[in-house]
């Protein structure tokens, strides 16, 4: 499908090519573990349920749209990934997945790092007491004021991205009389099995610093000449949702050879090795993601054979998971409104949110499954689209999907694995208000993020 085919967008309501869905499931009450938050489940009226309690519930005490994420399975993953690594690795959280002050002491509390790339992640790492030495600082276009304030609280690690960069946080070390840790992010020219928007490490991109050209061996050779930067490492990544290791050994290769590099020219062999995060979750049955522990062992063998073959001793191995995470914890829960059938094609269900809370279907042709989960239901399957109250064709949240034939407004439908980007990247088009985050933990539920009301649109609004 093309995404210049018109300035308003693509042709959604195309008719798919038969054979494009998948067919229907055996069961649709069934909830399938590979893509629902771990401790959700029915009950015997085929309610669903999260953290013991009722979806039903949920929505008359928060209402909806809103995200209910599994704080057990948050820190069950937090504890997998620190376990897989071990104490001879470093697991930063990926900020930018889903970040709040809460999320922000369950790392803390769980002893994951955390990655950084802008000022106002910054800012909530902070508060919410997560010390400056376990963040670190990403951004292709960090400004002076971040970098200062980076600097100043002593951030663990900056990703270098740029010659600019490099120049402009040693300046900012000196003037400050210190001497910054840093790593040099770098282009490897592998590109991931993803989406061409989020494959992140081929040349043609905003990230990083080339290696062809000798453009990456030309930066670190700067840095090391420069007083007010410790060169730690290198930086790689290499895309988002992968579900194989086949593209890291790729790229460990040639991040090894810049290193075997560096040693012969400079005599230094740097430390530490960051091969980024992008690895990929369950967003439909189909998708088959690995578990830390393989995820780990792959990648230790792949840098320890690079390392052997190169003669250099084996640097510290950092890696960025945020989606793999956060992702599967959460689900959105919306109530439909109103349902369209289409004669021969598809029914269209709306629903009390849509692009301004999860924009990933239409920036990234995104697929998630869906669920009614406030009874259940022995319907025939229907062929269903849920779209969003937006004005625009392209306001979709599930593509394509099945939900029962006898599904009706007032029904409850959820969304799984909507953790990662979707609150981070939600908006107030249409002058939407953002829905909360509410953790739900042990037949327990706050809210961590709390809904946007219309006082808080009017309060930027100046007139």
């Amino acid at each position: 499908m093309s995404r210049s085919a018109h300035p308003a967008g693509p042709r959604h309501a195309d008719v798919y090519p038969e054979g494009h869905y998948s067919a229907p499931p055996a069961d649709l009450n069934g909830l399938d573990e590979k893509v629902w938050a771990k401790t959700v489940t029915r009950n015997d009226d085929g309610v669903a349920t999260v953290g013991g309690i009722e979806v039903t519930r949920l929505a008359e005490e928060f209402g909806t749209p809103a995200y209910f994420l599994d704080e057990a399975d948050f820190r069950a993953r937090c504890r997998a990934w620190a376990d897989a690594f071990g104490k001879d690795a470093d697991v930063f959280y990926a900020g930018k997945a889903f970040l709040s002050r809460a999320v922000v002491k369950w790392l803390h509390e769980e002893g994951l790092n955390l990655d950084v790339c802008s000022g106002g992640e910054l800012t909530t790492a902070l508060d919410a007491g997560m010390p400056a030495d376990r963040i670190a600082f990403h951004g292709n276009n960090k400004s002076p004021e971040e970098i200062e304030r980076a600097v100043r609280v002593g951030v663990g690690r900056i990703v270098l991205d740029s010659f600019q960069e490099i120049v402009r946080v040693a300046h900012v070390a000196q003037s400050l009389g210190k001497r910054q840790r840093v790593q040099i992010r770098v282009t490897v020219g592998v590109e991931a099995h993803t989406h061409e928007f989020i494959a992140t490490a081929h040349e043609d991109q905003k990230f990083g610093i080339p290696l062809a050209g000798g453009q990456a061996a030309e930066a670190v050779r700067r840095a090391l000449q420069l007083d007010g930067l410790e060169v730690i490492g290198i930086h790689s990544h290499i895309g988002s949702q992968i579900f194989d290791t086949s593209g890291f050994e790729v790229a460990a290769h040639r991040v090894v050879g810049l290193l075997k590099q560096i040693r012969d020219e400079h005599g230094v062999e740097l430390p530490e090795i960051d091969l980024g995060g992008g690895l990929g979750i369950a967003y439909t049955p189909d998708d088959d993601p690995r578990e830390p522990h393989d995820i780990a062992k792959a990648l230790n063998e792949i840098v320890t054979r690079e390392c052997e073959a190169a003669r250099l001793r084996t640097p510290r191995i950092s890696v960025e998971p945020g989606r793999a995470i956060v992702g599967p914890t959460a689900f959105t829960l919306y109530e439909v409104g109103t349902i369209k059938p289409l004669e021969g094609l598809r029914t269209y269900v709306s629903v009390d949110g849509g692009m301004s809370d999860n924009i990933r279907t239409a920036l990234y042709d995104a697929e998630y499954s869906v669920a009614l989960v406030s009874r259940r239901s022995d319907a025939e399957p229907m062929l269903s689209r849920v779209v969003g109250k937006h004005c625009e064709s392209g306001d979709i949240v599930v593509k394509d999907a099945f939900l029962p034939a006898d599904l009706a407004p007032g029904d409850l439908i959820a969304v799984p694995a909507t953790g990662a980007y979707c609150r981070s990247m939600a908006s107030n088009y249409n002058h939407a208000l953002r829905p909360p985050v509410v953790a739900v933990a042990d037949g327990g539920a706050r809210v961590i993020v709390r809904r946007e009301t219309e006082e808080d649109l009017l309060r930027l609004d100046v007139g």
